[in-house]
This record gives structure tokens, C-alpha cells and sequence, in this order.
């Protein structure tokens, strides 16, 4: 579900990425530990949801049967079918992930406005269930790890919640010094926790082979059918061994399609299927352990160590989608979906690290509570599913979007595959969704937020540029009243930052108004951000003379990338222009915000932009603008 994991080998910076230099093996390794920590703890709580004291199933060999049936088809159907041979065929120039698939519906439908709106609407509403899943993921994975301990000594429960908040706090503190020392481990660390999934399940397979009849999918059906609308509902538990799915397509960029997919099919599929079916085993021999069904097959003296490889691997898990909404962040941020926000790199050999201070804020107070709140990962269940159904649902519209325009399959059976993924995701939804009441409204409510501050920054920016363009002076004009005299020019280089690079700068105007000269060559600057996750050097910069030293610049940035605004300069000098860094001042304009009576925006939405744009990042550091060399003058803009 993360869109950039820890560890990731990746470059999210100004320069391209660097080819891959690891085998398929060392990435499959690799990719264990950031690809699969989610989907793979999913075992520690999923079965135990369903035979629990207020569950309306009971450990009968029949009832066992048919949700392991449940669980296997799922993982089959959804992620080994329809993630690793279809939705990893979609990628956007090698990359994965919500915004990159948006990125990518969006450019198939330019042209078709009402298409791309409503493209653009349901990514959007796909990137904000994904920050509500990466906040409920870290509460469920180290609470359900916790929970172990209840096992150990009934004595130790009430300092579960205490133990797994101190555990999260601990992990949202370290995030500013970032992971690179330890990330290495983490695939090593997934790999033996793959293993002793499977090592222990298959143990109890052996003792009830029976258990394997679950394979037969008319045991799922008899399942559903037999206990009518019950049956139907418990879909809503059975989705909660598929989350994670979502990371297989996320991370395609870092890893290729080739590790992600042995990765799954090789390690992570095998011992997820023999440790759910070693749980089932356990309950058809002992029906009273059907409550903690994971740590139940551990032997006793091994416990304890098993709680803290759980707990390894939930911190993982945990790491892996923190790090994504850092990621997502800063996609959300180039493609002006949000405004900006201030972005540390904490490694400088894996440039896709980052950390975002805001986030990582918001994120650690609404963990808190979570876990507080609800206080069990039982009661969390019903808050993971609607996240994590609503996130697939928004995938699989737009996959479907890219493979018809792409034509990757003739269109009869483009329809037939993805309306077959869709009502199954759509019965994971709806069956979710009927714990609204009981949590389920919590990851929609908070993606809600997230999805009108989106909009709203959208729209805003858009009646700012508007407006900036009804009352710019156009750059030919001003031009046409350029003489050779007039006015003075004074020596070096001038950039003014400006979003369109047609029009004359309001902080050009003021400069010239206040300080009555031009700077000897002046550069109208613009930075894009283009519907690509990179943008090599030969596409990075265009250079237009537009006479009396006068240029226009523009600069292209893919939405995966850190604008280095100095470092693409660089880049001029094979165009002909020649910007010396100490001879350089850039000029950009300070907007203070006012409301407008004529503003298109309800007066609510109005006043959210505002506050949104007080509090955003300011340029010079987002562009990475030499402090020493900015002059900023302020402006008052209704919007």
C-alpha cells in the first residue's frame, strides 16, 4: 500500500535513476522487506477475527474449512491473478503506485475533459484512503503483535496498548534520522519471518492433513451459502489477508516486475497459504484455541522469541507505509494536489528517503489515538477493511482506464477481467462498509478531510493562476517599451520565478517600479511539474531568447523528483546561456492572500486555500534556491 518504501533502491532526486545494479535474487531479497511486511503479518490476527467471543462462527470442521477456502481464493484471485499478471503490466515509464497510475489514466484521457475529471476524482479519493490505511496500519500490525503476549501470561494484558504506543512512538521519532543504516535488514528479517510462517503451519499440516480439502473452492461457496447474509459479511474479515496487495504494484518502480513477482509467488504466497491452512489445522485438533489460532502453533518455550520476530516484522510493515506517505506526500505536492511542505532527504546513497515533518506529525497523533480508542486489533478490523477495499476499487477503475487506452487486451475482455476484479473488490467494500458504525467511518472520514484540502488546493491554485493571467502584462508588450537605454541595466543575472512564462512577473514589475533598473540578462523562469515519475537531463530544461537578453526558461521535473532549481541552471550553458550561481539573484513574489467578492470558490473553501497557502513551504527552500541570493517582494492578490 505504500507508494515508496524504506530501504527501496530507488532515486526519487534531480538526476535519473541509476540502472538497476543488484541480480534478480538481491532485489527479490530486497523487496521482501519492504513489498510484503504488510500483507505478511496479516496472519498474526486474520483468522483468530472469526472465532472470537462475539464472532458468529464456530471452530466446526465446516466453518474451518470454508474460510480458509475464503482466504486461499482470495489470495489467488486478487493478488497472485490480478496484481502480479495484470495490474504490474501497467506501469507509468517503469513506475507503480496510486499517483503514478494517475498520472498515467490522466494523460490516456487528455483531451476528453469530463474523462479526466472524473479520472482525476477517483485517484484522488485512491491517494486519501491510502493515507487513512497508512495510519490504521501501524495500530492494527503492532497492537495484533502485542496481543502475543496475552498468550505468554494472561498477566501482562493491561500493558499491551502502553507497549504498542510506546513501540509506534518510538518508530515516528527515528523517522527524521531515516532507515538506511538498518534497512538492509529488513529483507533478511521478512525472509526468516517467511519462513517460520511456513515452517509452522506446515507442522500442523502434517498433524491434520485434512485441512488441505480447503483447497476445493466448494467450500467457499458452502461457506457463503450456508450462513446466508452472515456469510456474506464475513467478507468483510476475509479481506484483511489480502491487505498489503497493493504494495506488490507501489513498489514496481524500485524493484521491477520480474523480483516483485518471484517475491510473491516463490516466498511470500507459499508461506502465507501454509501458515493460514497450519492455523486451520490447529483448530480442526483443538477448537478451544481457535481465539489466537498464530501464536497458539507456536511450542511454549519458543513464544516469547516469536513475539519479538512479530514484532520485527509489524515494525516493518509499519515502517514500509510511514515511508510511503512520505512518498505520496511529495507526488501529491509536485502534481499540485496539496501545497508544499517542508521535505528532509535522510540518506544521501538512497535518494528516495525522505522525511516529511507535517506528515509524520499528523500521522503519529492519529496512530495514538487509534490505538487508544479502540484498544484490540478485533475492534481495528473494522476500521482496516473500508481503507483498504476502497483504495483496490479506485486501482482497478483506473487500470482498466490505462488497458483500454493502451489496448493491452481487445475490449470485450478488458471488460470481462476487470468487471469480474471490480463486483469481487466491490463485495470487500460494501461488506466492509457495513462497520461504519462501529469504526468504519473513521479511515473515510479522514480521507475525507484529505480529499477537500485536495480539491480545494486544486481549485484554489487554479483561480490564482486565472487571476494572475486576467491582470499580467503581456511579455511582448513589455518587450516593445525595452530600449537599448531604457531602462538602466545593471550588471548580472536576474531570474524571476514565474508560473506562466508568457506573461511579465509581478516581482519584475515591482523591481522595476521600486529600484527603476534591469539586471543586464533577465531569465523568466518556470518550473513544471510534466505526468511522468522522471525527467532525464536531455528533456530537463528549454531555452528560448526572446531578444534583448531577455530568455525564457523552462524547467521539467517528473512527479517523482526534488526540483533542484540551481543544479538544472547548470544545464543552460549547453543552450547558450551561462548563469553564474554568484553572479545570479533570483527575484520571486511573496503573495499575501485576501478573500475576494468575486472569487468562484464558496467563501468556506476560500478561507481553507488561504490558510493552506499562509502555511505553505516557502520557495526558496522547496526549489533549493541559494538563501544568499533570493530577494523576495510581496504583493496582496484576492483570490
Amino acid at each position: 500500500m505504500a507508494e515508496s518504501r524504506a530501504g527501496a533502491p530507488a532515486a526519487t532526486g534531480g538526476e535519473a535513476r541509476e540502472p538497476r545494479r543488484h541480480g534478480t535474487l538481491a532485489l527479490t531479497l530486497l523487496a521482501l522487506g519492504v513489498v510484503y511486511g504488510d500483507i505478511g503479518t496479516s496472519p498474526i490476527y486474520t483468522i483468530g477475527l472469526f472465532f472470537g467471543d462475539e464472532a458468529a462462527f464456530q471452530s466446526t470442521p465446516r466453518d474451518v474449512l470454508g474460510l480458509l477456502s475464503l482466504i486461499f481464493w482470495s489470495l489467488t484471485s486478487i493478488v497472485t491473478f490480478y496484481y502480479v499478471f495484470v495490474v504490474l503490466r501497467v506501469d507509468n515509464r517503469g513506475e507503480g503506485g496510486v499517483m503514478a497510475l494517475l498520472a498515467l489514466a490522466l494523460r490516456g484521457a487528455r483531451g476528453r475533459r469530463r474523462t479526466s475529471r472524473w479520472l482525476a476524482l477517483v485517484g484522488l479519493v485512491g491517494v486519501a484512503l491510502f493515507f487513512a490505511d497508512s495510519v490504521v496500519t501501524p495500530a492494527i500490525s503492532v497492537i495484533s503483535a502485542m496481543e502475543g503476549l496475552q498468550i505468554a501470561s494472561p498477566a501482562l494484558a493491561p500493558y499491551v496498548l502502553p507497549l504498542a504506543a510506546v513501540i509506534l512512538g518510538s518508530l515516528f521519532a527515528v523517522q527524521s534520522h531515516g532507515t538506511a543504516k538498518v534497512g538492509f535488514l529488513f529483507g533478511p528479517i521478512i525472509l526468516v519471518w517467511f519462513g517460520v510462517l511456513a515452517f509452522t503451519g506446515a507442522r500442523m499440516i502434517v498433524q491434520e492433513p485434512g485441512v488441505l480439502a480447503a483447497l476445493n473452492p466448494l467450500y467457499a461457496f458452502d461457506f457463503l451459502f450456508h450462513h446466508a447474509w452472515a456469510g456474506i459479511l464475513s467478507l468483510s474479515l476475509v479481506v484483511l489477508c489480502i491487505t498489503g496487495c497493493e504494495a506488490l504494484y507501489a513498489d514496481l518502480g524500485h524493484f521491477g516486475r520480474r523480483p516483485i513477482a518471484l517475491g510473491w509467488l516463490a516466498v511470500a504466497y507459499p508461506a502465507l497459504v501454509l501458515n493460514y491452512f497450519g492455523q486451520g489445522a490447529l483448530i480442526l485438533h483443538d477448537p478451544a484455541m481457535a481465539d489466537h489460532p498464530f501464536f497458539y502453533m507456536v511450542p511454549e518455550w519458543a513464544l516469547l522469541p516469536m513475539i519479538g520476530l512479530t514484532t520485527m516484522a509489524t515494525i516493518i510493515a509499519s515502517q514500509a507505509v510511514i515511508s510511503g506517505a512520505f512518498s505520496i506526500s511529495r507526488q501529491a505536492m509536485q502534481l499540485g494536489y496539496l501545497p508544499r511542505l517542508r521535505v528532509h532527504h535522510t540518506s544521501e546513497s538512497i535518494i528516495g528517503q525522505i522525511f516529511v515533518p507535517r506528515v509524520n506529525l499528523i500521522m503519529l497523533v492519529l496512530v495514538l489515538a487509534l490505538v487508544f480508542w479502540f484498544g484490540s486489533s478485533e475492534s481495528l478490523a473494522a476500521v482496516y477493511g473500508v481503507a483498504v477495499t476502497g483504495t483496490m476499487l479506485t486501482t482497478c477503475l483506473m487500470a482498466a482506464s490505462v488497458y483500454l487506452e493502451r489496448r493491452l487486451l481487445a475490449k470485450p475482455l478488458v471488460v470481462l477481467l476487470f468487471g469480474a476484479i471490480f463486483v469481487i473488490e466491490f463485495a470487500f467494500f460494501a461488506t466492509s462498509s457495513t462497520k461504519l458504525i462501529s469504526g468504519g467511518f473513521l479511515p473515510i472520514l479522514m480521507g475525507l478531510c484529505l480529499l477537500v484540502v485536495m480539491l480545494t488546493w486544486q481549485k484554489g491554485r487554479s483561480e490564482l493562476a486565472r487571476r494572475q493571467r486576467d491582470e499580467q502584462l503581456s511579455l511582448e508588450a513589455f518587450l516593445a517599451r525595452v530600449t537599448g537605454d531604457h531602462p538602466p541595466r545593471v550588471g548580472g543575472t536576474a531570474v524571476y520565478l514565474t508560473a506562466e512564462p508568457d506573461g511579465v512577473p509581478h516581482a519584475l514589475l515591482h523591481n522595476l517600479k521600486h529600484n527603476k533598473v534591469l539586471h543586464e540578462r533577465v531569465v523568466l523562469l518556470s518550473v513544471r511539474t510534466e505526468d511522468v515519475p522522471r525527467v532525464g537531463p536531455d528533456e530537463r530544461i528549454a531555452v528560448t531568447p526572446l531578444g534583448k537578453r531577455f530568455y525564457r526558461v523552462v524547467l521539467s521535473f517528473g512527479f517523482f523528483e526534488q526540483p533542484d532549481v540551481p543544479q538544472a541552471l547548470s544545464l543552460a550553458r549547453a543552450h547558450g546561456l551561462e548563469i553564474e550561481m554568484a553572479d545570479t539573484s533570483f527575484f520571486l513574489g511573496r503573495q499575501k492572500l485576501v478573500p475576494s467578492l468575486r472569487s468562484t470558490l464558496p467563501r468556506w473553501q476560500e478561507r481553507l486555500f488561504i490558510g493552506l497557502a499562509r502555511n505553505a513551504e516557502n520557495a526558496t527552500d522547496y526549489f533549493r534556491l541559494p538563501t544568499n541570493r533570493v530577494v523576495e517582494l510581496g504583493a496582496q492578490m484576492e483570490i
